[in-house]
């Protein structure tokens, strides 16, 4: 067992982790942030993207102790006295989502990506959440989601 401090939304945890755990597994089975999302453990999906340093990163892809030392934000962090992220805001007014499983992943993605480009283009949108999969929807209005966070100053 590997000890480990990692800032997980803000609040420093502390653990014991046998060095070939995930990222995605301890913030699940150890931390109990569920809406990370484990969908394909292959890298595929994008199900289970979390922010580490303010970086858009697969959580599946990640060891938790290459973590260690890290902030990590999961989709359970972005809220702020109970008002939603604006990109979480607007992936609600823009219907963005179906069955949900995918959506925590598209709204770290998004965060990420207007950290970066604060107004893409839609082929930049596109672009940047090309990483993250989703089988409901059609990426349509996950699109206008990101434009209307963009617009809202996210």
């Amino acid at each position: 067992m590997t000890q480990v401090a990692i800032t997980v939304n803000g609040e420093r945890r502390e653990a014991e982790v046998e060095p070939r755990q995930l990222l995605v597994y301890f913030l699940r089975n150890q931390l109990g942030l569920t809406g990370t999302n484990v969908g394909c453990d292959t890298s595929s999906c994008g199900a289970c993207t979390v922010l580490v340093d303010g970086e858009s990163v697969k959580s599946c892809t990640v060891f938790a102790v290459q973590a260690d030392g890290a902030e990590v934000t999961t989709i359970e962090g972005l809220a702020e006295n109970g008002e939603l992220h604006p990109v979480q805001q607007a992936f609600h007014e823009q219907h963005a989502l179906q069955c949900g499983y995918c959506t925590p992943g598209f709204v770290m993605a998004a965060v990420s990506l207007l950290r970066e480009n604060p107004s893409p283009s839609e082929e930049q949108i596109r672009h940047g959440l090309e990483g993250n999969l989703c089988r409901c929807t059609g990426y349509h209005n996950i699109v206008k989601a990101v434009q209307a966070a963009a617009e809202a100053g996210a």
